[in-house]
């Protein structure tokens, strides 16, 4: 299973880097990769992982989730 989040506040690389490595530590997340340009992340997810608590973990990082949609 996959999501895509809109990701507000990224302005660089150190801000993608902290981004996925917030959806990392979510329980259930297999892989997590932000996209700087595109405003977005892409997370694989090894099972059903309520959207609110992928938010959480990216807002708790200091960005602002916008959308959260599954992929796929």
């Amino acid at each position: 299973m996959k999501m895509k989040l809109s990701v507000e506040g990224m302005s660089c690389m150190h801000c993608v880097m902290h981004v996925q490595d917030a959806l990392k530590e979510v329980e259930g997340v297999t892989e997590a990769k932000a996209d700087l340009d595109g405003k977005f992340a892409v997370i694989q997810l090894d099972r059903e992982v309520p959207g609110e608590l992928l938010k959480k973990a990216v807002e708790d990082a200091g960005y602002e989730v916008t959308h959260i949609e599954k992929v796929g």
